[in-house]
């Protein structure tokens, strides 16, 4: 049609040049009037062709840079569309090549194929996730033997939806891996690690509110940037370790958070979390206490719970001078409960119920000192917060308060416990990461005579006393070095990593015997291949 309106012009512009000049040649009278119209004929053709053409190129403009398109707008009692519920759909780039979308709904998948061989100095009976509370001391056969293995367990899976509703943000995130609950014979002819979820939750951001339920990282694990749950606003090292490694404090739980970010730098969050009170076998009761499922949440998930952990957290952030700096500080209540029977009648009752609520801070920093070199710190200490360092140590003992031959009476008492841990990570090429750290754990100790003893002489029971068994960690330390290569990378297929996670771990129970050695040491090597699903 475009075509055809041109030659339409041409043919009219020929026309009146060639009549005008046929006209004059032959002496005609020239009527002035009809050279006139047929100007203005002209004139006429050359404009309407000129707005033809203004079309032709806004419709290439527009192929070019497409408007966005409006998609679930919603409509007004008028029957119009509502300005304020209109959601623009921009075209922009995949997060993925992997990602696809259903509706106004994007999918993205990711996690990695990962192969460990793990090299370590004593047998700690650990796959991917060491034991790091249980290093066999040097008088003891497993102290005396170096074990090695491989695993792929620690392979894992994600996916993320992201989606939006009017002012509505959503992100559904779920991840899971084989590092779950394994049977005892996993390692004969056949691996059959258990599959597990590691996170699962639902988060909604309106404006400068969000809300995340599900089970997500807890909320006094250390940030890299802001109050987030996201994995990537994590500060929780480059180690290999399925327990990441000591001195890093961290739960993932089923919980319910609301957070508040005002701007880009202030945020602040609150959280009730899923609660586990928790002894250890390391704890000694009194004799007239019937431990039951009541104390040892570590073997027993049906332990009873006075009230959800709570946690509240504050962070700031800047990049004033081009250099990130991350800074938070937080708080966490816990609780223990317990209920011990009379002498008389432990079965039946009747039964004092006693309970204790416990405290915790926690703070840190992360700071780049230049583009590719950044140094971290966290720390967290309190009482009754034990569990949340890898759930190596007691959160509390229980103490005989009174003891009649009708009567016994006990209470929970918290144990005093810290962690922390530092280090840099330095961006030493454009596919080497390399990172170093070291962390610490403490637990206080917590003991006292059992009154309710029938012996002359009283024993010593709770955590960390004299006589208290080797498992009674005082102190357990770690250093490690962590070189992370990148031998392959591909936007559309993924990339292929290298890493090298090699530490020293030393652990120094509260009480030692003249002849048994004072603490226990390891040295563990691991060399991870990783595929990284683009």
């Amino acid at each position: 049609m475009k075509i055809a309106s041109f030659m339409s012009f041409v043919l009219l512009a020929s026309s009146l040049l060639f009549g005008q000049s046929s006209t004059s040649s032959n002496g005609s009278t020239g009527d002035t009037s009809q050279i006139a119209d047929q100007i203005k004929a002209l004139q006429a053709a050359m404009a309407e062709q000129q707005k033809q053409l203004e079309a032709l190129q806004r419709q290439l403009a527009e192929q070019k840079n497409p408007a966005p398109q409006v998609v679930n707008a919603s409509l007004n009692t008028a029957g119009t569309a509502d300005a304020n519920a209109v959601q623009a759909d921009v075209q922009k780039p995949k997060e993925s090549p992997l990602s696809f979308r259903i509706g106004g709904t994007d999918f993205t998948p990711g996690g990695f194929v990962d192969f460990t061989n793990i090299f370590r100095t004593t047998n700690t009976q650990s796959a991917v996730s060491t034991a790091f509370n249980a290093i066999p001391y040097s008088n003891t056969a497993q102290g005396q033997m170096t074990e090695f293995r491989s695993s792929g367990q620690y392979s894992r899976f994600n996916l993320k939806i992201n989606g939006k509703y009017a002012e509505n943000k959503f992100t559904g995130y779920i991840e899971a891996d084989f590092n779950g609950n394994d049977a005892a014979n996993v390692f004969v002819t056949t691996n059959p690690h258990t599959f597990r979820l590691r996170l699962f939750y639902l988060q909604l951001a309106r404006g400068k509110w969000e809300f995340t339920a599900g089970q997500a990282w807890g909320l006094l694990t250390p940030n890299k940037v802001g109050v987030g749950a996201s994995p990537a606003d994590l500060d929780t090292t480059i180690a290999t370790d399925g327990n990441i490694m000591t001195g890093v404090m961290y739960s993932r739980d089923a919980q319910l958070r609301v957070a508040w970010n005002p701007n880009d730098k202030f945020g602040w969050a609150l959280a009730v979390a899923n609660p586990q009170q928790i002894t250890t076998t390391a704890v000694a009761f009194p004799a007239a206490f019937p431990i039951g499922p009541v104390v040892d949440g570590s073997v027993t998930p049906g332990v009873p719970n006075l009230i959800p952990d709570i946690t509240t957290k504050i962070a700031w952030d800047t990049n004033r001078t081009g250099k990130n700096l991350h800074l938070e500080v937080g708080g966490v209540i816990t609780s223990a409960q317990i209920a011990t029977p009379s002498p008389g009648a432990p079965a039946t009752g009747p039964f004092t119920n006693e309970s204790k609520i416990g405290y915790g801070g926690f703070g840190g920093v992360g700071f780049s000192l230049t583009k590719k070199f950044r140094v971290l710190a966290h720390g967290m200490y309190g009482d009754g917060v034990g569990r949340y360092y890898i759930g190596f140590g007691p959160q509390f003992v229980v103490v005989p308060i009174a003891v009649t031959p009708t009567t016994f009476t006990a209470e929970p008492s918290l144990v005093h416990a810290g962690s922390g841990y530092g280090g840099f990570e330095w961006l030493a090429g454009a596919n080497t990461q390399i990172g170093a750290y070291y962390g610490g754990i403490y637990y206080g100790r917590n003991a006292f005579q059992d009154v309710t003893a029938t012996t002359v002489v009283k024993p010593i029971i709770g955590y960390g006393g004299i006589g208290s068994a080797g498992s009674n960690n005082r102190a357990i330390q770690q250093g490690e070095f962590v070189l992370a290569q990148t031998l392959w990378k591909n936007p559309q297929y993924g990339a292929v990593v290298l890493v090298s996670d090699s530490s020293y771990v030393t652990r120094a129970p509260w009480f030692h015997t003249a002849i048994a050695p004072k603490n226990a040491h390891m040295f563990m090597t691991k060399i991870d291949f990783k595929y990284v699903i683009p």
